[in-house]
């Protein structure tokens, strides 16, 4: 009986003993499993390739895209009325300064002209005779100064006959192109009315419009590079910079002069225009350096003490070797690859790589 007792106690023994076993091993498990990975983490650091970068000297510079515009166009607008009898010239052609662009009937011009002349001669004999006559004193100063007012009046008559007569030959005021033309040979026209549009394209004129950040910078008789379609790169100056902003959009409107001999570049056509705007220090990367941070905002990512940095940056100056941009440290470790996979203050292991004009 007593054997049987202990025999007893001692298998219960042995299991309780083997249940607890178990059930400690398995906590020590779970403790393992749960703690390894963080462990692991904090031992494995992501990887990125970086480079010196160092900030240098850059001729900042603007690029804008404008308009040609001839520097002057007017309407010519006839001056007396009647019928068109001869239009010499065609749509395009060339004109200097009192071509004649047209001409209108004289009429019965001459004979007025004539008739105008007669009186002139009339009422001069009448004077001088009136003249005569009262310092004779057979004239009153009354009848002399009756005398001098038809006389005055008929030389006026005769001025404006002869003025009349000028303008029935429609003549170009400046040298430039015929750029339309509004009547036709046996056409009635009127004072006021529109014969022709002349413009002149020498020099021609880059219309833009630029920031008011921008326009500050600029300067009357400031340097700019044009490219036009087809053509080198031309040399042209600011010559006009507007001190009244767009109410629209805000812009300022800016011209540029170019020397255009024979007008070989026509108005209303698009260029590219790039304008100076001094030396600044600025770093020169490729734009696949380029990243953004949680919030959209343009920049890239440096290393510094193994931790991950964000600066955000201006882009100043784009071209087809990379971008010039400011924002930033003049000596940066700049991470080229692999910075879409970190984040601002994550550890990160670097490796360098070798510098280029840009990554």
């Amino acid at each position: 009986m007593n054997s049987s007792i202990k025999i007893a106690g001692g298998v219960f023994l042995a299991a309780f003993v083997w249940v607890a076993s178990g059930l400690i091993s398995g906590v020590e498990d779970k403790q393992t499993s749960v703690s390894s990975p963080s462990d692991d983490s904090d031992k494995v650091l992501s990887e990125v390739r970086t480079k010196l970068s160092s900030a240098r000297e850059h001729q900042r510079s603007i690029m804008l895209y404008g308009l040609t515009e001839g520097a002057r166009s007017v309407q010519v607008k006839l001056e007396t009325a009647g019928r068109i009898i001869e239009v010499p010239l065609e749509k395009g052609s060339s004109v200097k300064e009192g071509d004649i662009i047209a001409r209108i009937s004289m009429a019965d011009r001459q004979a007025r002209l004539k008739e105008a002349r007669a009186m002139v001669n009339r009422y001069t004999i009448a004077y001088e005779a009136a003249q005569k006559l009262s310092k004779k004193q057979f004239r009153s100063k009354v009848q002399l100064a009756e005398s001098v007012s038809k006389l005055e009046s008929a030389k006026a008559t005769l001025r404006s006959m002869s003025v009349d007569i000028e303008r029935t030959s429609v003549r170009a005021p400046f040298d430039g192109i015929l750029n339309d033309i509004s009547v036709e040979i046996g056409d009635y026209v009127a004072i006021g009315d529109v014969s022709a549009t002349i413009i002149d394209l020498n020099p021609i004129h880059i219309i833009a419009e630029v920031t008011e950040q921008a326009s500050g910078l600029l300067s009357i008789g400031d340097k700019a590079s044009i490219k036009l379609s087809g053509r080198n790169n031309l040399k042209g100056t600011v010559s006009y910079i507007s001190k009244v902003g767009s109410a629209q959009s805000r812009t300022f409107r800016i011209e540029v002069s170019l020397p255009n001999p024979g007008g070989t570049i026509s108005a209303g056509v698009t260029t590219e225009l790039r304008l100076n705007q001094g030396i600044i220090k600025a770093h020169f990367l490729s734009p696949a350096a380029l990243t953004l941070n949680e919030i959209g905002e343009l920049g890239v990512k440096t290393v510094k003490f193994d931790q991950v940095r964000f600066h955000k940056v201006q882009i100043i100056d784009d071209t087809q070797q990379g971008v010039w941009l400011t924002g930033l440290p003049d000596e940066v470790e700049l991470i080229v690859v692999g910075q879409e996979f970190v984040r601002s203050n994550q550890k990160v292991r670097s490796i360098k790589i070798d510098s280029g004009s840009a990554s």
